[in-house]
């Protein structure tokens, strides 16, 4: 399908979004971000992951196989929360209060994971003033498919090699992810026979600026993965890699099966997150590695929110909200969706309401309830 330029876009979309009221007391309490409940996310992430890290080096050292196996798998599972997840609420800048922080966070987040933070910026932009309307958001593109094919899964649960780029933002698994990234340090993207690649040359073309330095920093990447591989062969610590450079590619299980189901299935082209967002309760754990991702639907509503405090802004809206669903509910509805689906292309699930939800719209959203924190780039401020 062909779209417009997203300039027109901006001129022709004007969404005008449901957001559940709350008291404008509540709003502000839960709008505050906190430096020490920053480093508890981003910096009890990093020590999780220096720890699963130290424990697949040490295993490696004593040669002791069926441990290191383990170990690779938890360091894998924790660091494949690093592309994404991580930058994904670092680059809105609410983790923490010190702006700076938010920065270094971000970028050490991304260059580890092979993530491009300029790229997503924009893209997650539109993603936010337009979701799920096609002609101004395509970071997630409707029809999702929740795939549980086999070779899909084995990928998942080992190393994810062949996976290939699709109708989400993301480069894949590690081939795809070399290619992509190469491709990018010359300015380029891949076919754009694939939505995504078809969604970030519309951003590229777009945002020009943004584009420069998202080239920039795919350079970056080569040359820093490219160093931590030089660095293993001339030492010949071939853990290096395996630990710095390849975990985003081992144990993508549990990001994938946390991730899809955002928004596969749901509605599109309705101003309404209920209908096009879906939320989930998690185990604590879980709420943590995801950075709080689970409550989407609330951060979709609030994205100025901190996501430590999403828990908070649901049980403050949860009257006018969907009931959360279990991770285990949430993907039987998207595999039953999917199978309506092959028999109906066109059927989308509308999510139900409670008897106590409002629809009407009753005042524009002030500036503090649209915002989506710092991730705008200066072209779509």
């Amino acid at each position: 399908m062909t779209y417009p330029p997203l300039s027109q876009a901006r001129d022709a979309l004007n969404v005008q979004w449901y957001r559940s009221p709350m008291p404008p007391e509540v709003f502000r309490a839960l709008s505050q971000r906190s430096d020490l409940k920053g480093w508890k996310q981003a910096g009890g992430h990093l020590a999780l992951f220096a720890v699963t890290g130290s424990f697949v080096w040490l295993f490696w050292t004593q040669e002791q196989w069926a441990a290191f196996a383990l170990a690779l798998f938890l360091h894998g599972t924790v660091g494949s929360f690093f592309s994404g997840t991580a930058p994904h609420e670092l680059g809105h800048g609410t983790v923490f209060r010190t702006k700076a922080l938010n920065k270094i966070f971000l970028y050490i987040f991304s260059i580890l994971s092979w993530w491009n933070p300029f790229d997503y910026a924009a893209s997650h932009t539109y993603h936010h003033r337009f979701t799920l309307h096609p002609e101004g958001d395509r970071e997630n593109l409707l029809p999702l498919h929740p795939n549980t094919d086999k070779l899909f899964l084995l990928q998942l649960f080992t190393i994810n090699i062949m996976t290939q780029p699709g109708r989400t933002f993301g480069k894949g698994g590690l081939i795809s992810t070399l290619r992509e990234t190469l491709l990018h340090a010359f300015g380029r993207v891949g076919s754009t026979d694939i939505s995504s690649n078809e969604w970030l040359e519309s951003l590229h073309k777009d945002q020009p600026d943004q584009h420069r330095r998202a080239v920039q920093w795919s350079r970056l990447l080569l040359v820093f993965h490219g160093g931590v591989f030089v660095l293993a062969w001339v030492t010949g610590l071939w853990i290096l890699p395996i630990v710095l450079s390849l975990f985003n590619f081992i144990g993508n299980w549990l990001g994938y099966f946390l991730g899809l189901p955002q928004h596969c299935g749901l509605r599109e082209n309705v101003p309404d997150f209920r209908k096009t967002v879906r939320s989930m309760r998690l185990h604590p754990v879980l709420e943590f590695l995801y950075w709080h991702m689970n409550w989407h639907t609330e951060h979709h509503m609030y994205a100025g929110v901190p996501c430590y405090n999403l828990k908070q802004l649901h049980d403050a809206v949860k009257d006018d909200m969907p009931k959360p669903r279990n991770l285990l509910g949430a993907w039987r509805e998207m595999l039953e969706i999917w199978e309506r689906q092959k028999r109906e292309p066109n059927y989308q699930f509308d999510t139900p309401l409670p008897a106590t939800a409002q629809t009407e719209r009753k005042r524009a959203a002030v500036g503090e309830e649209a915002s989506i924190g710092d991730l705008a780039p200066e072209g779509l401020r």
